[in-house]
């Protein structure tokens, strides 16, 4: 097993208040229904499982499930950490942050930053293919998000600003 790693970091000025977009990012039901490549996520308290539907690539589908110690600071933060269940054999896990930030009477500020990990039973040589493959799924799953965030919260994607500071795509 050879361990790749992808990261995507990117800040987005959304013109509505932080409380909106904190409904979304802390339903899990609605999370998993507005991200492309999320299948499902299972929430007990703090600790989430999400699992992802299968991307291809190499040879290879993946559709990993993963679980996240979620850590909830109201209407402004949400970190997680991967925290795979005692005895359990989970190959792949996510550790990030979602930052939300009051910036004016109706506008937000929403820093993304996610590292994806995955164990796969390919030669290291492949990394550089198999972390682009992850990096660009990343970047079209943060776009495909945001497509639907915005849609869900009534926005005009032209209203928002988006810098992507690492990977691809933007939130």
């Amino acid at each position: 097993m050879t361990e790749f790693r992808s990261r995507n970091r990117s800040i987005a000025t959304v013109p509505v208040e932080p409380e909106r977009i904190w409904e979304v990012l802390t339903d899990p039901g609605l999370l998993a229904e507005l991200t492309p490549l999320l299948d499902r996520i299972v929430a007990k308290g703090d600790v989430w499982t999400w699992t992802l539907a299968g991307i291809t690539g190499l040879g290879l589908e993946v559709a990993p499930t993963f679980t996240e110690r979620m850590r909830f600071v109201p209407i402004s933060r949400i970190d997680y950490h991967h925290e795979p269940p005692p005895g359990s054999n989970e190959r792949a896990g996510v550790d990030g942050t979602y930052q939300i930030t009051r910036v004016g009477d109706d506008a937000s500020k929403l820093a993304i930053d996610l590292s994806l990990c995955v164990d796969l039973p390919l030669p290291g040589f492949s990394r550089r293919a198999v972390e682009g493959i992850m990096a660009s799924s990343m970047g079209r799953t943060g776009d495909g998000f945001a497509r639907n965030l915005y849609e869900h919260l009534g926005i005009d994607p032209d209203t928002v600003s988006v810098k992507v500071i690492e990977g691809e795509g933007g939130s």
